[in-house]
């Protein structure tokens, strides 16, 4: 297990303990950047869309039913779109620095194309405008991750909830990785709605590692940890507490 910052923990490797002390901090004075998160009305987009304003940055959330929004702040706006329809938020992309997807769905059987086709259209749009920071949520499952979930989750919650989920997870991880944009595709452990602690692992080489839980808030200062400095491109990371 490589483990690239996390509070005071013990976290074995090969049998030895490690003891991290390095703590993500973010800037107390953030360059100011404009971010637009796809699936911002709620979970983590929500948590994300929060954060950034609150440190100052503009951000924009594009989601399908923005009504649904709970919060408003004076850098934030909420505007209806739809990833997989480029057209709905073309226009606005060249007015963005940071491209962060956290779009979700509810757990169907029916096949599932909207993360694949979202990251396609999303990735045309972005270098056809020069621009190149994206950072997406998948999750535990997808790719490598594949039964590191624990026994509940991997021999039940995910082959019977959540397969046609993860298949194109799968699609968009690929497609993510196969492209020249400086990507980082982040997959975050059993997920909470617990306050923020900011005392997760960011883990690289998950060989041995069975993941734990983490809060929406913690996973939404990892994103603006992404955001704002130019770390972990072309890397897929696991967060966990």
């Amino acid at each position: 297990m490589c483990v690239v910052a996390c509070n005071p923990a013990q976290v074995k490797k090969d049998g030895e303990i490690l003891i991290r002390n390095d703590v993500i901090e973010l800037s107390s004075s953030p360059r100011s950047l404009n971010i637009m998160v796809f699936g911002g009305t709620s979970g983590i987009g929500l948590e994300t869309v929060k954060l950034a304003a609150q440190r100052g940055h503009r951000v924009t959330s594009i989601t399908r039913r923005p009504e649904r929004m709970e919060f408003t702040h004076p850098r934030m706006k909420n505007l209806k779109g739809d990833i997989t329809k480029p057209e709905t938020y073309s226009e606005l992309i060249n007015d963005h620095d940071v491209f962060i997807s956290t779009i979700g769905l509810s757990p169907t059987w029916k096949d599932v194309y909207v993360y694949s086709n979202g990251i396609i259209a999303l990735l045309s749009e972005m270098k056809a405008s020069d621009k190149t920071r994206l950072i997406t949520i998948t999750g535990i499952g997808a790719g490598d991750s594949l039964g590191h979930g624990g026994f509940f989750y991997d021999w039940i919650i995910q082959p019977l909830l959540l397969k046609k989920d993860y298949e194109d997870k799968n699609r968009q991880e690929e497609i993510l990785q196969r492209s020249d944009l400086s990507w980082t595709i982040v997959r975050p452990g059993h997920l909470t709605d617990s306050k923020r602690k900011e005392n997760y692992r960011v883990i690289r080489n998950i060989k041995g590692v069975v993941s734990g839980s983490i809060s929406r808030a913690d996973v939404a200062h990892y994103l603006m940890h992404l955001s704002e400095e130019p770390t972990n491109i072309k890397e897929v990371i696991l967060l966990t507490d």
